[in-house]
């Protein structure tokens, strides 16, 4: 039972300097406690909402004695519980989270409990970002022609959405063409430090989007959750969590000229991965942070993800106390947030002697040692030194199929496919540049690669280069604010004039919403198997996922983009090799057109005048030099830019405030409606608990190795026209021209779950070599769709389960990768090892993770996939503790030993519950509050 907070006693006044107070906070101080000072920043947020929320019932005062003593608890892999301070949604994965909501209200009312207390108890914010889809590209009217047909494709889904920011309080819907959520919660939604009715608090996030992470970058601690989590915690539910180690990250110097925050992120990501990094902290510190600017950390801390951490945290300090006034936050919001810190000793001023924090582990990168880079072809940690990707590239077309090889023989490496673009004569390569996007919240957030990429425009325009007709070339920036710095600076008409016109403002390429590729390119690349290029300035580069017609997917910084989208290809050595020719048949190379720092930062000085006397009134006292060799962008973006930007947004839009949606708390459900379809989660739902499962005689459904990511899992991309999706929505009079993408249709169960394993890069073993998403149904050997395969093993009565290799689940949090499998029967998961989201996500739905020994998988143990599976779990929960050993018996006779992955008591409870939700429902119901 909840009790008073026994750390009132520390409850202190934080007085306002000229008088007066912002409010109240627990001082972590007040404790007197030393090893509180040596403790990463980012474990004191953990430990102030610890004290905060302790009430001896869902957090105690023993889970905040575990967070001070965090040095000798973590390495123990102690469990925590954690609250966030508010949930962060983007529309692909908050249309299931707003559907699973009415969902359960439904099931509330129906088990004779209060509906209304199925309502979010933090703030809310969702972003509609994800459906915009490039169909138009190279014109002036790029933007208003794409969002009408977004629109038109996802009116209903748009309706749902603005029924659930009515239905339910605390949630604010972002409408569509506002920006990209990741950057709209960087410029505008990140508060730093909570001000709720008197008490001050640190600002914390989780998303239900593994980029959330950028908000790191800010001094937020935030990190990506699955959807089914998120709503727990908006329903008032601590997460439970592993006291995560803190690998220390120091960065010296400052980084040579010309090198971008891309280039960094990239050889962070390649250090990280190197590491090892999975379910850790890591914090940034020392001298190299002062020659960071804020948009440079965001980038870093975007793509935590890729490195595989929970958090790539940058502690307050100066810098982020600019950024805050520059994106036109309000100087007395400031000046509470830099005293709240200050006071709880969260804040880092480097005019000050630092106190040495304590890390489980230490890192080194010397900026000045970071060189040009990209990342590929088929993941964003393979990272390519520019000078060495020439040979690279034909490394990788020689290789065998893998993550760095096509295996394409010799004698055809050189073939041209010869085809008419519009009555133009063109020609496909090895390696040529189909796609180039300007794209992603982790690069168009950062105004010094935007201007960077402008400026190469800028001077090849000048010199007479051109971009190939055919190459499909967009810029969707991460908020307004980028198209107005790019327009004050004179620099968009470059960008236009090599076709990248502005297409929308969301996520677009980087999510695999590239749009389709001119038809005759389209042929050509599928009729030769032409390996075809795309290059973005994204964060994700797995096989499959930008397009279907992309095998060798390259992550490059703006300024590359359009550097590669010049060349036509990525078979080139821009050191010895001309990027074209230009006027007067000139031959032009990679260093005639790329701008040095000087000169990106001189776009960016011309209106500092107007920046300076706003610091000054913060009482920042810092030198020249550092305030905008930090913050490269004065002469373009200001804090007026974003308050104009951000006060626009929250109106809305013309066909957004003309959508017209009903009152009711309850929603009503259309049958016949293809997005948004009443799930069957609680059916025939009891009070009763249906206990803990093992699974007997189960087929193996599908048998992977390595790296399974959950864009092969969760459906996503395109629905292809003979899958069974596609022929579920002709059976409900959908035209294939309106079938939308699998994204837009997550409200919709039947859908998603047709759609789950339908990648078409998918290598299942069972398939003895083919590649898409098939599998064979044991018990006749045919082989069919996997959903086919999964309903007859259904309708039979069967268990299946997934033999998998490491790494199952890595990629995007999503909760559809297992949300999907629970829907099509999957009892079990066996693998070598989980990505940390999707292992809990998993769990969620009731799907028991489990994990091979060490030195053991499927082929040591000669299992082929055609065997039945028997998992022996005790039938009461209370029997079963987190990562106790479990004995799997095959119909041969054998049996092995697999760890348990249930990780805390929390996710047996989820489990005895049948998932989180019903345990949710019932505590609610249970509950007299």
């Amino acid at each position: 039972m909840a009790t008073g907070n026994p750390f009132n006693t520390i409850l202190k006044t934080l007085e306002k300097p000229e008088g007066g107070q912002f409010g109240k906070y627990y001082s972590l101080p007040a404790l007197n406690d030393p090893r509180i000072d040596k403790l990463p920043y980012s474990i004191k947020i953990l430990l102030e909402s610890a004290i905060r929320n302790c009430d001896e019932f869902q957090v105690k005062s023993k889970d905040v004695e575990k967070i001070i003593d965090w040095e000798n608890t973590s390495p123990k892999q102690v469990e925590i519980p954690f609250k966030p301070a508010r949930v962060l949604l983007q529309d692909f994965t908050g249309v299931p989270a707003v559907v699973d909501l009415a969902c359960m209200r439904d099931a509330m009312n129906n088990l004779g409990g209060d509906s209304n207390k199925i309502n979010p108890l933090v703030p809310v914010d969702l972003v509609i970002d994800h459906s915009v889809q490039v169909d138009v590209a190279r014109s002036e009217n790029a933007v208003q022609a794409n969002m009408e047909l977004e629109f038109q494709r996802n009116k209903e889904r748009f309706a749902f959405l603005k029924w659930g920011s009515n239905a339910f309080d605390n949630m604010l819907v972002v409408p569509p063409g506002s920006g990209i959520v990741h950057q709209v919660n960087l410029e505008y939604l990140g508060r730093v430090v909570f001000n709720t009715n008197g008490m001050l608090y640190p600002d914390s996030v989780v998303g239900t989007d593994s980029h959330t992470t950028m908000i790191d970058g800010l001094g937020v601690a935030g990190w990506g959750v699955g959807g089914i989590e998120a709503e727990a915690a908006m329903l008032g539910q601590p997460m439970s969590l592993v006291l995560p180690g803190v690998v220390g990250f120091k960065l010296l110097g400052k980084l040579r000229d010309g090198v971008t925050a891309t280039d960094l992120v990239l050889t962070v990501t390649q250090m990280l991965r190197k590491h090892g990094v999975v379910g850790k902290f890591v914090e940034f510190y020392g001298e190299g942070m002062s020659e960071l600017s804020l948009a440079d950390r965001a980038t870093i801390a975007n793509m935590s993800p890729e490195y595989g951490a929970t958090m790539g945290f940058f502690p307050v300090d100066h810098v982020t106390l600019q950024y805050l006034q520059l994106t036109g936050r309000s100087d007395e919001t400031i000046a509470m947030i830099e005293s709240y810190l200050r006071a709880n000793k969260m804040f880092v001023d480097y005019n000050e002697p630092q106190i040495e924090k304590v890390y489980s582990s230490y890192l080194e990168l010397k900026l000045e040692d970071v060189e040009p880079c990209i990342s590929g072809p088929k993941r964003p940690h393979d990272r390519v030194p520019l000078k060495e990707m020439k040979a690279d590239w034909h490394a990788c077309l020689d290789n065998k199929v893998g993550f760095k090889g096509f295996a394409i023989p010799k004698e055809s490496q050189n073939k041209v496919a010869k085809f008419s673009f519009h009555g133009t004569p063109a020609e496909l390569r090895h390696g040529d540049v189909v796609i180039a996007a300007i794209t992603s919240c982790t690069n168009t957030s950062n105004p010094s690669v935007m201007l960077g990429a402008a400026l190469v425009a800028k001077k090849a325009c000048e010199l007479g280069l051109e971009v190939k007709p055919w190459i499909k070339t967009s810029l969707a920036p991460g908020s307004g604010v980028v198209t107005k710095y790019l327009q004050k600076s004179g620099l968009q008409k470059y960008l236009n004039q090599l076709g990248f016109h502005i297409v929308g403002y969301g996520c677009t390429t980087c999510i695999g919403n590239s749009g389709d590729l001119d038809e005759s390119v389209a042929s050509a690349i599928s009729e030769n198997d032409m390996v075809a290029a795309a290059v973005l300035s994204g964060n994700r580069n797995f096989e499959g996922r930008v397009h279907p017609l992309t095998r060798a997917n390259y992550l490059a910084s703006p300024p590359l983009v359009v550097a590669y989208a010049l060349a036509g290809t990525v078979d080139i050595d821009f050191e010895t090799e001309p990027i074209g020719t230009g006027k007067d048949g000139k031959t032009i190379f990679f260093r005639d057109i790329w701008p040095s720092s000087e000169e990106v930062a001189n776009v960016s000085y011309s209106a500092c005048f107007i920046l300076i006397p706003r610091l000054k009134l913060l009482g920042i006292n810092i030198v020249f030099s550092l305030l905008y060799s930090l913050q490269v962008v004065q002469s373009s973006v200001l804090p007026d830019m974003f308050k104009a930007t951000y006060k626009a947004i929250t109106k809305g839009n013309p066909m957004w405030n003309q959508l017209s949606v009903p009152s009711s708390a309850l929603y009503a459900w259309d049958p016949t409606s293809t997005y948004i379809h009443d799930p069957p989660y609680f059916k025939d739902m009891t009070m009763l608990p249906p206990g803990s499962h093992g699974v007997k005689d189960a087929y193996c459904l599908l048998n992977f190795g390595d790296s399974i990511t959950t864009d092969h899992i969760s459906p996503a991309g395109s629905i292809h026209k003979d899958s069974p999706a596609a022929k579920y929505l002709m059976d409900h009079g959908v035209d294939r021209r309106d079938f939308n993408s699998y994204g837009s249709r997550r409200g919709n169960d039947e859908i998603m779950a047709r759609g789950t394993f339908a990648n078409i890069r998918i290598v299942n073993k069972l398939l003895k070599g083919e590649v898409g998403p098939k599998t064979i149904h044991i018990p006749t050997g045919e082989k069919l769709s996997v959903y086919d395969v999964a309903m007859r093993y259904k309708t039979a009565g069967q268990d299946t389960i997934i033999l998998a290799g490491a790494e199952y689940g890595s990629g995007s949090s999503r909760d559809w990768a297992a949300k999907g499998p629970m829907l099509l029967g999957v009892k079990a998961v066996i693998a070598k090892s989980f990505e940390r989201i999707h292992r809990s996500n998993l769990v969620g739905m009731g799907i028991i993770p489990l994990c091979f020994k060490p030195g053991e998988d499927a082929e040591t143990l000669g299992l082929t996939g055609h065997e039945r599976y028997t998992i022996d779990l005790p039938s009461s929960v209370s029997e079963i503790r987190p990562g106790q050993d479990v004995t799997v018996a095959i119909d041969s006779g054998k049996s092995f030993t697999c760890t348990a992955r249930f990780d805390t008591e929390v996710e047996l409870a989820y489990f005895n519950h049948g998932g989180i939700l019903q345990y949710v429902i019932r505590n609610l119901i249970g509950s007299k509050q």
